[in-house]
């Protein structure tokens, strides 16, 4: 592995995720995760949260990125994201529904098709970034 290729990838990867996370979470999305979390929402923890985005994407660039770069493959990163955000995403929102009183299936159902969405969308995004300008 290339850490240098690494690091590159994972540096582009971090403000597309921020700001597609934040326009999803604070705008498109905002009133839908409020309505469905009613009593269960409270202050977000901003440390928590940003821990959780760094560990996501290096996650995201080893097991999809990284590798769409080596085998070349834009159709790669989107797949390999999808699923990455799809098992990240379902783990998280099933657990919430397992052991949660109240965690609502539409969020977890909703939530879930977000990660796929957002690591397809992250990985083919850093990809596509890294192949215009340094490859």
């Amino acid at each position: 592995m290339n850490i240098q290729t690494f690091f590159i990838l994972y540096a582009i990867s971090v403000p597309l995720f921020f700001i597609i996370d934040m326009i999803w979470l604070g705008v498109v999305a905002k009133d839908f995760y409020r309505n469905q979390l009613g009593n269960l929402m409270g202050d977000i923890n901003w440390i928590a949260a940003i821990i959780f985005y760094f560990i996501f994407l290096l996650g995201l660039t080893f097991f999809a990125t990284y590798p769409a770069v080596i085998k070349q493959s834009l159709l790669t990163a989107a797949t390999l994201g999808a699923l990455f955000g799809f098992f990240t995403y379902a783990t998280y929102d099933l657990t919430n529904l397992a052991t949660l009183r109240g965690w609502p299936l539409p969020l977890a159902l909703v939530d879930i098709l977000w990660g796929t969405m957002l690591g397809a969308t992250v990985a083919a995004g850093a990809y596509q970034v890294y192949s215009w300008f340094l490859s």
